[in-house]
């Protein structure tokens, strides 16, 4: 008989396919509840498969106990308990590199979209605007912009590369300084602002990030700047960030996450000055794929006994 796995969150169609062809699988999401899901054996399950949005809890790992390995479909798992997860000798994997070149490229498209105002100008067009009312407002500039990135990890390195191409102003905010980087460093997310015209947010979710963009660094970024968001919605102090679109002190945001997904603040919706994204940057056919593989060759690794390739604890 197949091994079980439990998925506690849909998943991609190649995902699917490549686990159910492998291995029985348990639908957590599905059950009516807990009790059922343990009727249908997850209480035997050593590997569960989750998603960086969904996670996994103490309180789900704690219902698991034949569980061994976390298998996080998505490179971040600040959402999974892992002072738990390493405390009861689970393993934690995820899908690191393959998604870096699309997550950055989401970044440029929303310093783009946000700076030239292309989603507004587009409902202009579409809902007959064009000809009868005002202008759009102007858009701003990018090339020989100023560009702050918070967290110059992988994906921050790449969108580094990639904003070489509008601009040599670069900098950057840390825990510490990047040996060997050619970019500038900021003690601080508040002097990194300060320096900025273009403020990207590519930091890691967790405890130590959280809500580090709050008043003092918005205001510092100031009335004539932008804030882009593709790493994780806990980075940002929501309601500070809404306040002060609605006051101007900065003069936009794209933002691919939000802190309590998928609810958005209806602030944000009804703002012309904001791009949004249904939590979209990894998502293109080619990285979903490569996503499915890491995913399925570390359930394989542990079924096999062998070493867990992208293990993180």
């Amino acid at each position: 008989m197949k091994p079980l796995v439990i998925a506690a969150a849909p998943l991609s169609p190649w995902l699917t396919a490549r686990l159910e062809a492998r291995y029985r699988v348990l639908w957590l999401h599905q059950a009516a509840d807990m009790d059922q899901a343990m009727a249908e054996g997850a209480d035997q399950a050593e590997v569960l498969i989750t998603t960086g949005i969904h996670g996994a809890a103490a309180e789900l790992l704690a219902q698991l106990p034949a569980l061994k390995v976390v298998a996080v479909h998505g490179v971040g798992y600040d959402k999974v308990d892992l002072g738990y997860a390493s405390s009861h000798n689970i393993a934690v994997t995820n899908t690191p590199d393959v998604l870096t070149d699309d997550v950055a490229d989401m970044a440029l498209a929303l310093i783009l979209a946000t700076a030239r105002r292309i989603a507004s100008n587009d409902r202009f067009v579409r809902n007959g605007s064009w000809g009868i009312a005002p202008i759009p407002q102007l858009g701003r500039k990018v090339s020989d912009a100023r560009f702050g990135i918070i967290g110059l990890g992988r994906i921050g390195n790449a969108i580094a590369k990639r904003l070489e191409g509008f601009s040599t102003n670069i900098a950057y905010h840390n825990r510490k300084p990047v040996p060997g980087s050619r970019y500038t460093f900021a003690n601080t997310a508040a002097e990194l602002a300060n320096m900025s015209d273009f403020l990207i947010v590519a930091a890691s979710g967790g405890t130590s990030t959280e809500r580090l963009v709050d008043d003092s660094v918005l205001n510092a970024l100031g009335s004539d700047g932008i804030l882009i968001n593709i790493g994780r919605g806990s980075t940002i102090d929501e309601p500070a960030l809404v306040a002060a679109l609605a006051d101007g002190r900065i003069a936009g945001a794209g933002l691919d996450v939000f802190t309590d997904e998928p609810s958005v603040p209806a602030e944000l919706m009804a703002m012309e000055q904001v791009v949004l994204q249904p939590h979209q940057a990894s998502a293109t056919i080619q990285t979903r794929i490569a996503m499915a593989d890491i995913v399925v060759t570390n359930v394989d690794a542990y079924f096999s006994d062998q070493p867990l390739p992208t293990k993180v604890n």
